[in-house]
């Protein structure tokens, strides 16, 4: 490996390292038995409503692989791209920026289905470029419609500079849509060629990205108590915010980011609630789709091992 490999790992664990000194600095008066108590107060319809945010993030991250394989026109069956899709996030969720996290996992799954390693790579990009789009919509939308959510992380910040913010995306996006009804010329750039979305799906990548990111956000809503609660958008915007810094410190699995974040945006809630609906968040979102991940990716491997074997002579076996 070269010197450029260990650079991104070393930023998520001296972000993550970061992160939780502050975080520390945060919660250092919290005792262990509120955060348990928190937990134990958290309803069984709560943590229904919780994990049905967790399967409609998943499912819309699938949507993700198959708004990119349409782009490129490719079929595949559907359950094979859930469980690709299912895979690569709960893998590059936990361990962040690694080589050996979605990205290889998408290689490896898409190649053998006859995806060429370009295709996989534009793949790759659009399902980022589709987040990217997913989060600046809801961001639009919340300095818009809830320019007050700002202050919670910058207290002195003028609201009409926020709703010009949002002006603003709404205006790149609106540019990113005309781009496509033109019909904008393919850019060709190292031997790559990488094509304008057409419209419907443009349009597509406006629908489910959103979505994703508002079933997120639910796992969390649901399992906050009532009191000191602010409504389900200002909780969004707080996770938009979160979900994103933690994505560019590329600390795995936003560890300490999440927690910081969303004490500072949830300051008028107990400090042990915020942290026992983050930790729902880690295992609804991270840890059981993390350990499920697992196992499909070593039964990929077995079956890909024993069709290799299959096509081997008893010589080449060994036999």
């Amino acid at each position: 490996m070269k010197a450029k490999d260990y650079v991104w790992p070393l930023i998520g664990i001296a972000a993550a390292v970061f992160s939780g000194w502050l975080l520390y600095k945060e919660v250092r008066t919290l005792s262990l038995d509120d955060l348990i108590d928190s937990i134990l107060a958290i309803r069984p319809h709560q943590w229904a409503l919780s994990a049905l945010g967790a399967v409609i993030a998943y499912a819309a991250l699938a949507c993700y692989d198959q708004i990119a394989l349409r782009h490129l026109g490719r079929r595949l069956p559907w359950r094979f791209v859930a469980l690709t899709s299912f895979t690569t996030y709960a893998l590059s969720h936990n361990i962040g920026a690694s080589v050996l996290s979605g990205a290889v996992v998408r290689y490896r799954a898409y190649t053998s289905r006859g995806l060429t390693g370009g295709e996989v790579g534009l793949l790759v990009a659009l399902c980022s470029m589709t987040f990217a789009i997913g989060a600046a919509v809801l961001i639009a939308i919340l300095l818009l419609t809830e320019p007050e959510v700002i202050t919670r992380f910058f207290e002195d910040a003028p609201l009409g500079l926020a709703r010009g913010a949002g002006f603003l995306i709404v205006v790149l996006i609106a540019l990113y849509v005309w781009g496509s009804v033109k019909r904008l010329r393919p850019v060709h750039r190292w031997g790559v060629t990488i094509q304008y979305p057409r419209p419907e799906i443009v349009g597509w990548q406006l629908i489910v990205a959103p979505i994703e990111i508002i079933g997120a956000a639910m796992i969390i809503y649901f399992v906050l108590p009532e009191a000191g609660n602010p409504g389900y958008f200002v909780v969004l915007g707080i996770f938009v915010a979160s979900f994103c810094v933690a994505l560019l410190s590329h600390a795995p699995g936003g560890l300490g980011v999440l927690e910081l974040l969303f004490l500072t945006g949830l300051k008028e809630m107990n400090e042990a609630d915020v942290l026992a609906a983050l930790l729902v968040f880690r295992l609804m979102y991270l840890l059981i789709p993390f350990a499920i991940s697992i196992v499909v990716v070593l039964a990929f491997e077995r079956m890909q091992f024993t069709a290799v074997r299959g096509r081997m002579s008893p010589a080449e076996r060994g036999e």
